[in-house]
């Protein structure tokens, strides 16, 4: 009896190790909360998959034996995984992940290639009825972001609506000024946080994969080091070659190495690691002002495109 209780918890302390070392939390981003959706719209439906199919899977992505459209971008995802992981979320999947209706989205219609954000935000009415200076009564009703009396404890900040589409199936939002950092369109469930080791943005928007799963390419500046090189040589500070010296706590952060020499990379510089410093998920909500910018020179090419690289180049031999 012993022995039998003893082998009961070995097994239900490998499959636990299992499920904890495998998470479907990476694969909602794309495939959808209930793995209902046609990733990067593409791939098969996973709900609609036996477990052993989704194992089956796995597997063949890991050997390079399985897959179409998708076969590059899976690859990378499932290079990590054990044949324990790929079975643990096979189970997690077939277990309950898929069961629960789709949600759908319903804020923009997927028909729409771009969306200006901004368009609601800079309605002449709305900025009519928010300016100040056409009010002979100014209170604290109108003063600030709260929209309400100083004296109310209970303002809370806008309800979130998650509902944002998945990866793939999201129009692309119009950029707010020319080589404004893209915003993200799609949800990101399970796609942050993003670190050095595991940034789940790079299965789609890596340049040879964007083009075919329909993604934004990580441009030529990102794969580009424009910072001085600095090394500490013989208790010395040299930058680009250059000794300048630790006085004076200055750290050698001194004015005549105006450029650093421009170096291309076959890899994203770890300096762009963080996607989501710049390109912010949105929010489905109402602002709480209205917005009166408008962008120079911000073309129809430039709403959708960049030419960063050139403009930081500029100059530069």
């Amino acid at each position: 009896m012993t022995k039998v209780i003893k082998v009961m918890a070995l097994g239900s302390l490998l499959a636990a190790s299992a499920l904890y070392g495998a998470s479907t939390a990476a694969c909602k981003g794309c495939h959808g909360q209930h793995f209902e959706k046609h990733a990067m719209g593409k791939s098969k439906i996973v709900k609609d998959m036996s477990k052993a199919e989704i194992e089956a899977a796995l597997k063949g992505y890991k050997a390079g034996t399985y897959g179409g459209a998708m076969k590059g971008l899976m690859k990378g995802q499932v290079a990590s995984m054990s044949d324990a992981d790929m079975q643990a979320i096979a189970g997690m999947i077939k277990g309950g992940a898929a069961k629960a209706p789709a949600k759908q989205a319903t804020e923009e219609s997927a028909a729409v290639k771009v969306i200006d954000i901004n368009a609601k935000v800079a309605d002449a009415s709305r900025l009519s009825k928010e300016d100040l200076g056409n009010k002979k009564v100014v209170d604290e009703t109108v003063l600030g972001l709260r929209k309400t009396s100083l004296f109310d404890e209970k303002v809370a900040p806008q309800e979130v609506k998650d509902d944002r589409p998945a990866p793939g199936s999201a129009p692309k939002f119009e950029r707010a000024y020319v080589n404004a950092p893209p915003m993200i369109p799609h949800s990101v469930e399970g796609l942050l946080p993003i670190t050095q080791k595991n940034n789940q943005c790079l299965g789609c928007h890596m340049p040879e994969v964007a083009k075919g799963v329909g993604a934004t390419a990580i441009p030529a500046s990102h794969f580009t080091n424009y910072r001085p090189t600095t090394v500490l040589k013989g208790g010395e500070l040299v930058k680009e070659g250059k000794k300048v010296g630790i006085q004076k706590g200055d750290m050698g952060n001194v004015g005549d190495i105006t450029l650093a020499k421009v170096k291309k990379l076959n890899h994203l510089y770890q300096g762009r690691f963080n996607c989501s410093q710049c390109h912010a998920p949105q929010a489905n909500i109402k602002t709480a002002v209205g917005n009166t910018f408008k962008s120079d020179g911000l073309t129809e090419e430039f709403k959708t495109h960049s030419n960063l690289i050139n403009m930081m180049n500029d100059g530069v031999k």
